[in-house]
């Protein structure tokens, strides 16, 4: 089963921006695509829209309980969060712990997040406008999950920002400009799980004297068979929400950014017709990929389209790929901001449907509004700096100005 294609977990590959063309080649000869990785860890490669639909549908054959990342647990093959955290569990589990996690996301939540993220992506745009430009991916971007957690979690603005550093350099683990990349990478990633659950800890005792309507006192309360969720269960979850929220909606953001300026009719075509705007954030979302691919692992042997996947397999599930089958899209490496039907699998499909999308869609609307009403054009100030992964593909700064 060895193999002499390309290797998905060099994450050199993602930083170069080469991964289309590969992904583009790997759906015509080898779509289902045994990876034997330089860093030890195997897996088979799922690259078109119907295989990757066929496995997330399938969350039964497919289980969730290794984690979502490749390599992501620390000297254990199955994550150490298996049954305990939403996106490492499978039903009944995932369906139990779901149901204590969707209060956050409410009405009445949705509309806290809305009024703090305009508040804070007005501020940052007006700053980006009177300074005539700036590093859109730290100085804006990072502005729409802050917004967020200080909603969903119920804490302040140092707080917020205080986090987003901490699942940055979680997310970033390979990448010198967040961590020293000297060491073991899964143990680096150890540490910074436990400095994010340190950050938890201090939230729930403070939430444990004064509760509130935030996730974390959610969790707190909450039980699931009768039980009470643990303290490490509290944490899991937490993490997993701010990792989900914190690195996808800020780096889509700033993708999206650079497709528009690349592709500037399609930002007139945009600017000169609000009505698009629900389509151009699908387009952007289909485009940027930013949550690459996630991990499953085959719970029996199965046959598809010729290939055995043994029972115990990683299988991993490529968004990035799915999203540019050109058997599903139509004109796939064209970016249009009027795409429809564009059923991109960004959000992921099924049981395993991101719950946080609404709040993603709230925060994209808000600050493509804002730029749009500003009236004015972007251009890139200088080179861009891609972050040092093949699971989230980001654009860690982006400086831009004002023409």
């Amino acid at each position: 089963m060895t193999n002499s294609g390309p290797d998905l977990t060099d994450v050199e590959l993602f930083v170069r921006n080469e991964h289309h063309r590969t992904f583009a080649e790997m759906r015509r000869s080898s779509p289902i695509y045994w990876n034997e990785g330089a860093d030890g860890n195997n897996f088979w490669a799922l690259t078109t829209y119907d295989d990757v639909v066929w496995a997330y549908r399938n969350h039964e054959l497919f289980s969730s309980a290794r984690g979502a990342i490749v390599g992501g647990s620390f000297r254990s093959r199955d994550d150490t969060a298996a049954g305990s955290m939403l996106v490492a569990a499978d039903l009944p589990r995932h369906r139990l712990l779901k149901q204590q996690i969707l209060p956050a996301f409410s009405a009445a939540a949705l509309h806290r997040v809305s009024v703090q993220v305009s508040l804070l992506i007005d501020r940052a745009v007006d700053k980006l406008l009177a300074e005539g430009g700036g590093d859109f991916a730290t100085e804006v971007a990072a502005e729409l999950p802050a917004g967020a957690l200080m909603a969903v979690f119920g804490i302040g603005y140092d707080d917020a920002h205080a986090l987003i550093s901490l699942t940055r350099r979680m997310m970033g683990y390979r990448d010198e400009q967040f961590v020293d990349t000297g060491t073991d990478g899964s143990l680096r990633l150890a540490w910074l799980q436990a400095e994010i659950f340190d950050f938890f800890a201090n939230v729930a005792a403070a939430r444990r004297r004064n509760p509130g309507d935030d996730l974390v006192s959610l969790l707190l309360g909450g039980k699931v068979n009768n039980r009470p969720l643990s303290e490490e269960e509290v944490f899991y979850n937490c993490l997993n929400v701010a990792v989900g929220g914190n690195e996808t909606s800020s780096y889509t953001v700033c993708s999206g950014l650079v497709a528009l300026i690349e592709n500037p009719d399609q930002f007139d075509r945009l600017a000169a017709n609000a009505d698009l705007l629900d389509s151009a954030l699908n387009e952007i979302l289909r485009w940027s990929s930013t949550n690459s691919y996630v991990q499953r692992v085959a719970t029996r042997d199965v046959i598809r389209n010729g290939v055995v996947i043994g029972s115990g397999d990683s299988v991993t599930l490529w968004n990035v790929s799915a999203n540019r089958d050109e058997n599903q899209f139509p004109d796939a490496e064209l970016f249009d901001v009027g795409r429809n039907p564009n059923r991109h699998v960004t959000y992921g499909v099924g049981i395993h449907r991101c719950m946080g999308a609404p709040v993603a869609q709230i925060e994209m609307s808000h600050l493509f509004r804002r730029l749009l009403a500003a009236g004015v054009r972007l251009e890139l100030a200088g080179p861009l700096r891609r972050l040092r992964s093949n699971f989230i593909l980001g654009i860690t700064r982006l400086p831009i100005k004002i023409v």
